[in-house]
């Protein structure tokens, strides 16, 4: 059995799986780097809330995200028509970092029909005691439950599933060093437990979609790419890959030719 059918069967039978060594040394440290200009160019966001929108003008954000490494395995849940809907980092820092409670991914989204999949790209060593991701292997049979407003604690989401749902001791810890990524279904329920070592605790979620999931959105969505293949005529309106512009982006090795002359745009 070659390791992506492995991945692949282990994903459809508990909603998750894991690829390692996924992304270079060289391109994690430039997103580290990304995370630390993101924050100082944003004063005042809690280093677990770089959203989506914060990408739309990001010559690196996109390159991350278009990396063909992270497509190839896009590819194997998605097809390969690849449109980006949504990426986030959630960075934890040392001491504070806030816990992700229960909940299921799908259940925020505007997607239809709900065909997508989450890359989770370490750019940390995520372990235990830095609040690595949980997953209950095969709760993406689950339904998508409306999650509910929970403030018993600073989170990120502010909100959780009914606990009725959860059975915490099947839960697995996704242990992973940094350029390992892992995948998950929208439907799985999953969490993280708050930072509380001395260590930063980042990842960059990356949702997938095919060109045939439309993105339900009044007006233009701050992250719709199409990163590979061909688009689908009125499905969804793509931005244009930014261009990079010294002194406005943060530079990183190839931005002097970014983006490709040939993008994998509209």
């Amino acid at each position: 059995m070659s390791t992506q059918t492995r991945e692949r069967d282990q994903y459809d039978d508990d909603g998750y799986s894991i690829y390692r060594q996924v992304i270079d040394a060289d391109l994690i440290r430039e997103a580290s780097d990304h995370v630390d200009w993101l924050l100082a160019n944003n004063p005042g966001i809690r280093p677990e809330q770089l959203h989506n929108n914060l990408m739309t003008n990001d010559p690196f954000w996109v390159r991350l995200v278009a990396d063909d490494r992270l497509l190839d395995v896009a590819q194997q849940y998605v097809g390969p028509d690849i449109a980006l809907f949504a990426s986030h980092y959630i960075c934890k820092p040392s001491g504070d970092g806030q816990p992700v409670l229960w909940h299921q991914d799908g259940s925020y989204w505007p997607l239809e029909p709900m065909d997508v999949v989450t890359l989770w790209l370490a750019v940390d060593d995520s372990d235990v005691d830095n609040g690595c991701m949980r997953v209950i292997p095969g709760t993406q049979s689950t339904e998508l439950q409306e999650m509910q407003q929970n403030q018993e604690v600073d989170n990120v989401l502010g909100s959780s599933i009914d606990p009725q749902y959860l059975d915490e001791s099947a839960a697995v810890d996704i242990v992973l060093a940094a350029g390992d990524v892992s995948v998950h279904h929208p439907n799985i329920i999953h969490g993280s437990t708050a930072n509380t070592s001395q260590r930063r605790r980042c990842g960059l979620t990356i949702r997938y979609i095919p060109a045939t999931t439309r993105i339900l959105t009044d007006g233009q969505w701050p992250s719709a790419f199409l990163l590979r293949g061909s688009a689908v005529d009125s499905v969804n309106d793509y931005l244009p890959w930014p261009t990079y512009q010294s002194g406005e982006h943060m530079s990183f090795r190839g931005s002097d030719q970014w983006p490709p002359s040939v993008p994998a745009g509209p």
